[in-house]
C-alpha cells in the first residue's frame, strides 16, 4: 500500500509511543509488556493501537521492532524503519533509546505548524551524519518520505551520489533564494531564475553560505539557532563515578574505622588517646 502523510493526530500519538516506550525501557521493562500496555493507552481513533498489535506479533516472532515496522509500510514512514533497524543491527553502536528519541522528536515536529520540508530533511539529514548511520540507505529513505514533494525527491536522490564529492553546506545554497540573488547581483541581471527548482530559502542559503567548507554540524547548530530548526538528540555522556545509597556509604565509613582498629592492634596496640578528652577522660560516643 503507498505511503501517505499522516494527520496529525496520529504523529501526537506516535511521539507519545516513542516517548514512553523509551522511558519504560530505561525501567527494564520488557518491549513484550510495554507494547501491551500502550496498545491501551494510545487515542483508538488513531491507527496506532492496530500498528502496535501487529508490532506485538512480529516481536514474539523475531524479537525486533523493525521488521514489524518494515511490513507496516502504510502507516510507518521509511525513515522511522531505518532508524530502529540501525539500532536493532548485531555489533551496532547506535543507541536504541537514541532512535527512539530521534523518532520522537521528529513525530513531535511533524504535528507542529512550524514543520516545512526544509526543516524537516536538514533534522533527517542530521540524524544520519551525527550517529553515522550511512548516507546511502538513509538517504533513500529518507527520499521516499511522502511529505516531500517531487521537486524535493528528486533533488534528495540527486545528492545521495553528490555527497563526498561537493559540500553538503554548498547543496543547500545552490538551491536556496540566496544564491539566485547572488547571481542577480554579480550578473547585474535582475529578472534571472533558477533553472531548477528552489528549495530553501534566503535565510538558510546565507547560513550555508557562511559555512561552506566547515564542519556541517556548525551549520546544523547555525540553522537551529537562527531559524528554530529541531535539534537531534545527542548520547548522553554515562558517569562512571558510581555514587552510593548515603546509609550505604555511613555503613561502609564504619566498617573501614573497624578494619583500621584492627590493623593497629595486629602492629602492637591501639591508640586510644584520640578519644580522650581534656582532663584524661574518654568522650561519651567515640564514634
Amino acid at each position: 500500500m503507498a505511503q501517505s502523510v499522516l494527520s496529525k493526530e496520529e504523529y501526537i500519538e506516535q511521539a507519545y509511543f516513542f516517548r514512553v516506550y523509551r522511558e519504560r525501557l530505561d525501567n527494564n521493562t520488557p518491549s513484550q509488556e510495554i507494547l501491551a500496555g500502550l496498545k491501551d493507552e494510545v487515542l483508538t481513533t488513531t491507527k496506532l493501537p492496530l500498528a502496535i498489535d501487529f508490532l506485538m506479533g512480529e516481536i514474539q516472532l523475531n524479537g525486533r521492532l523493525s521488521d514489524g515496522m518494515a511490513r507496516l509500510k502504510h502507516y510507518f514512514l521509511p525513515f522511522q524503519t531505518f532508524i530502529i533497524q540501525m539500532a536493532e543491527e548485531d555489533n551496532s553502536k547506535f543507541d536504541f533509546r537514541v532512535a527512539l528519541k530521534i523518532l520522537e522528536r521528529e513525530a513531535e515536529f511533524r504535528s507542529s505548524e512550524e514543520m516545512s520540508a526544509a526543516s524537516l530533511f536538514v533534522y533527517q539529514f542530521e540524524c544520519l551524519a551525527r550517529n553515522r548511520l550511512g548516507y546511502d540507505r538513509g538517504i533513500l529513505a529518507i527520499s521516499e518520505d511522502p511529505a516531500y514533494s517531487d521537486d524535493w525527491q528528486q533533488w534528495i536522490r540527486k545528492i545521495r551520489f553528490e555527497l563526498g564529492t561537493v559540500d553538503f553546506a554548498d547543496l543547500v545554497y545552490l538551491r536556496s533564494e540566496q544564491h539566485a540573488e547572488d547571481v542577480r547581483r554579480r550578473t547585474n541581471n535582475p529578472e534571472y531564475q533558477h533553472s531548477y527548482p528552489t528549495l530553501f530559502d534566503r535565510d538558510a542559503g546565507r547560513i550555508a553560505r557562511a559555512n561552506s567548507n566547515k564542519d556541517p554540524l556548525y551549520m546544523f547548530a547555525a540553522l537551529q539557532r537562527q531559524l528554530g530548526y529541531p535539534q537531534v538528540p545527542k548520547l548522553t555522556p554515562v558517569d562512571h563515578k558510581q555514587s552510593l545509597h548515603p546509609k550505604l556509604e555511613a555503613r561502609l565509613q564504619r566498617l573501614e574505622a573497624r578494619v583500621a582498629f584492627l590493623e593497629q592492634e595486629e602492629k602492637g596496640g591501639i591508640d586510644l588517646t584520640e578519644f580522650y578528652e581534656k582532663g584524661g577522660q574518654f568522650t561519651d560516643d567515640p564514634m
